[in-house]
C-alpha cells in the first residue's frame, strides 16, 4: 500500500540522493496523523460544548477520581501551562460552572478547584466521543500492530519525559 508521503520521499530521492530520508517517511505520517487527530478532538469536543483546553483541564480533574478536585499548582504541572494562564482557565471555567473553588482543607491559604457533576458529565461524554474517533483511526491495525506502534512510541518520547 502506497501514500502520498511515499511520493514525497520518492521525489526528495530523486532531488537528494546524498541524504537519508527515513525521518522524512516516519515524521511526515505522525504529523498527518496528528492533524487528523487534532480535527477528531475538535470534532468530539466541541460535541459536548467545550473546547480543548478546556478538556485538558476537566480530565485532569476527572482522573483523579472522587472528589475529582486538584489544587491550582497540581493542575499546572498536569496541563503544562502557567499559572496565570491556569487562573484565567480556572475563571472562564468557574464562570459555565464546570469547576468550583473550595478552601484547602489542608492549606489555609489554598485553594482546590473541583469538577461539578456539569463539568463530570462534559468531560466524560467528550472522553468517549475522542476514544470513539481515536478507534476509527486505528481500525485498520490489528492489536498486535497497535501495541507495538505504542512501544515505539514510548521509546520516542522518553528522552522528553
Amino acid at each position: 500500500m502506497r501514500d502520498e508521503v511515499d511520493e514525497i520521499v520518492e521525489a526528495w530521492a530523486r532531488e537528494r540522493t546524498d541524504l537519508d530520508l527515513a525521518p522524512v517517511a516516519v515524521f511526515s505520517r505522525i504529523s498527518r496523523l496528528a492533524r487528523r487527530l487534532d480535527l477528531a478532538r475538535r470534532e468530539a469536543f466541541t460535541a459536548h460544548g467545550i473546547e480543548s483546553w478546556e478538556f485538558d483541564v476537566l480530565a485532569a480533574l476527572r482522573r483523579t477520581g472522587a472528589p475529582y478536585e486538584l489544587s491550582p499548582g497540581r493542575l499546572l504541572k498536569e496541563t503544562l501551562v502557567t499559572s496565570g494562564t491556569m487562573t484565567n482557565r480556572v475563571d472562564r471555567l468557574a464562570a459555565r460552572h464546570l469547576v468550583e473553588r473550595h478552601p484547602d482543607p489542608d492549606d489555609r491559604r489554598g485553594v482546590l478547584v473541583r469538577l461539578t457533576a456539569e463539568g463530570k458529565a462534559a468531560v466524560d461524554g467528550a472522553f468517549e466521543a475522542l476514544l470513539a474517533a481515536e478507534a476509527a483511526l486505528l481500525a485498520d491495525l490489528p492489536p498486535r500492530e497497535r501495541e507495538r506502534l505504542a512501544a515505539s512510541l514510548r521509546r520516542l518520547l522518553a528522552p522528553f519525559a
